[in-house]
């Protein structure tokens, strides 16, 4: 049966001599287990960590297993984190804004103002004008649907636009 001459690894040149003797091919394990993405020279360096926080507890024999045990935890620990950071990058935060509650405020007292202009207007225009700004209808187009020539088309549009400029300030439509 063979003698243990120290019952822990917390002597200096002991840990050192693990060190030596382990770092390399502990890395080369979790390199090769896990690739490179995940760091196994971070997390080598962490489970010598672990094993010297635990060196009391751990004897010289048993800090290989030890070793191995902890940086392959490690890594694992790892690997679910990084799928539960894949999974918050995939999903999407819903009615996120990143405009001020007065801009809100602002933006629906203005679109409740240009819905009260819009049905000011004659029925004609507000026909024309929607049929081009909001479907993007072209003029030919919506005098072919309406039966009127495209002048008329035109002007209904322009003066539906001028009413809506004059009662809405900064009103503007490409």
């Amino acid at each position: 049966m063979k003698k243990e001459l120290h019952k822990d690894i917390c002597e200096d040149s002991i840990f050192r001599g693990l060190y030596e003797r382990l770092a390399d091919s502990l890395h080369d394990y979790l390199y090769y287990k896990y690739g490179e993405r995940l760091d196994p020279t971070d997390k080598t360096q962490e489970a010598f960590i672990k094993l010297w926080e635990n060196c009391k507890k751990v004897t010289p024999d048993k800090a290989k297993s030890f070793l191995f045990t902890v940086a392959n935890n490690l890594m694992l620990n790892e690997v679910k984190h990084q799928k539960v950071v894949l999974k918050y990058q995939n999903d999407k935060p819903k009615d996120v804004t990143h405009e001020s509650p007065e801009f809100l405020l602002e933006k629906e007292e203005y679109f409740k103002k240009y819905q009260e202009v819009l049905a000011s207007l004659t029925e004609e225009q507000r026909t024309a004008f929607l049929l081009n700004k909001a479907e993007g209808k072209k003029h030919g187009e919506i005098a072919d649907l309406l039966g009127v020539t495209r002048k008329v088309v035109e002007y209904r549009i322009y003066s539906a636009f001028k009413v809506l400029k004059t009662e809405l300030k900064g009103f503007n439509i490409k």
